[in-house]
């Protein structure tokens, strides 16, 4: 199997363990997938296969995509609305038109998650980097803003000088969560704690690297 699906986040809950303890999950709609294209060692110098997820309306997809899926030339390969190129596990063939379920992960299993992080729009220095800010007392008139901006004599300001600006809205990948439970019937993947983005959000969830 490849070494990663793509899903939808629908939110967060809690389960029970066998002893009572509860445990915050998040639960994702992962899959299924399907094999779009297959990157091989002799045409493209890598193993790796790109899926895509979530149907979309051939009078949506534009000239050069929908060229793109025909060459599949498989029946159930339809226009998709996210791809995404995973690499393959070691002995694994996987085909054009292949499905990719969720049943590839085992409870327990580590995973990393990628998604777009929620945004928070525009927003000062000591909440988006975590300036501690100039004093509070009665008379200071630098509160809450970033003060200096560096040498004066350089008549610039240096890169990546702290500055107010967007927060949120990025891509952010939160690295070794567990696999709680696998529902392979309707596709529903539950993961220890919180991942990136509102629920809806495109994730990528990716097996951890063993080693």
């Amino acid at each position: 199997m490849p070494t990663g699906i793509l899903g939808k986040k629908i939110g967060m809950t809690r389960v029970f363990d066998a002893d009572g303890t509860a445990i915050p999950v998040t639960v994702v709609h992962a899959g299924p997938c399907v094999v779009v294209q297959r990157k091989t060692t002799e045409t493209d110098g890598y193993e790796a296969v790109q899926v895509g997820f979530e149907d979309k309306k051939r009078g949506r997809t534009n000239s050069p995509m929908t060229g793109h899926f025909a060459s599949a030339n498989r029946p159930n390969v339809k226009p998709k609305r996210h791809l995404r190129e995973f690499g393959l596990l070691p002995d694994e063939e996987l085909e054009v038109g292949d499905e990719v379920r969720v049943d590839m992960f085992e409870v327990g299993q580590i995973v990393d998650v990628t998604g777009t992080s929620k945004g928070k729009g525009f927003a000062g220095v000591m909440k988006r980097l975590g300036y501690r800010g100039g004093k509070a007392s009665h008379g200071s008139k630098v509160h809450r803003t970033p003060q200096s901006a560096g040498a004066t004599d350089a008549a610039r300001v240096f890169k990546n000088t702290g500055r107010p600006g967007q927060l949120g809205n990025k891509r952010v990948t939160i690295r070794g969560l567990k696999v709680v439970r696998v529902d392979a019937e309707r596709n529903l993947l539950l993961i220890k704690g919180h991942v990136p983005g509102a629920n809806g959000g495109l994730l990528c969830i990716k097996a951890r690297a063993i080693g």
